[in-house]
């Protein structure tokens, strides 16, 4: 289920504060050092650190 684009603008990574984007089920970092991908649970974004995938 795809999020409400109000809520994906005010989104940012919590490692690194650069913005999201939306992914299938996953928000990605679009940060260049940091390429973190947060899960998106039942509709909410999980921004936890130690829930997040590592790039590669």
């Amino acid at each position: 289920m795809p999020l409400e684009a109000g809520l994906l603008e005010i989104l940012a990574c919590p490692a690194c504060h650069a913005p999201l984007k939306e992914q299938e089920s996953e928000l990605h970092c679009t940060g260049q050092d940091c390429g973190l991908a947060y899960p998106v649970r039942d509709g909410i974004p999980v921004l936890l650190v130690d829930e997040a995938r590592r790039p590669g």
